[in-house]
């Protein structure tokens, strides 16, 4: 694995793609910069966010994470990952065996990084800024510090 990933942040950032797509049919980000401290996640869209949708997006995100989901691993092979998921970020010398990552029934996808094992290890997130140009839209964001005896992580 090239990158390392805060797990907290990393599955926010799973549960933001999927909200995101949920909630405005733009798909999961095409880049992610995922950090301990702020991540910020880009998707194409067509205009900046209003405050409104920022708090809902947050409220659903906060009630997912408040809900205990486990957060999973299961291996399908390249040819059927290929049929359901998109494949196109992963490395180019992954092997035939994909691992998918689930976040409750709420997100599947293709996956190499570190997790928690529940959403409610995630604890708080929440939107610090987002910003619109050229047809992407960015989304910074943020979670409530946690303590390292709260940390179960997944190994990759």
């Amino acid at each position: 694995m090239d990158k390392i990933y805060d797990p907290r942040m990393h599955s926010a950032e799973h549960i933001l793609n999927q909200t995101m797509d949920r909630m405005f049919g733009c798909g999961r980000c095409f880049t992610a910069h995922i950090e301990k401290k702020k991540s910020k996640c880009d998707y194409h869209y067509h205009r900046d966010l209003s405050g409104d949708e920022i708090k809902e997006i947050e409220n659903r995100i906060n009630t997912l994470i408040d809900a205990d989901l486990p957060i999973t691993e299961e291996y399908i092979s390249k040819e059927n990952a290929s049929i359901d998921y998109n494949i196109k970020r992963l490395p180019r010398n992954v092997d035939d065996n994909i691992r998918i990552i689930k976040v409750g029934n709420y997100d599947a996808c293709p996956c190499i990084g570190l997790h928690v094992s529940s959403t409610k290890m995630i604890r708080t997130f929440w939107i610090t800024s987002t910003r619109f140009k050229d047809g992407v839209l960015r989304i910074i964001f943020r979670l409530k510090m946690s303590t390292d005896n709260e940390m179960a992580l997944k190994v990759p």
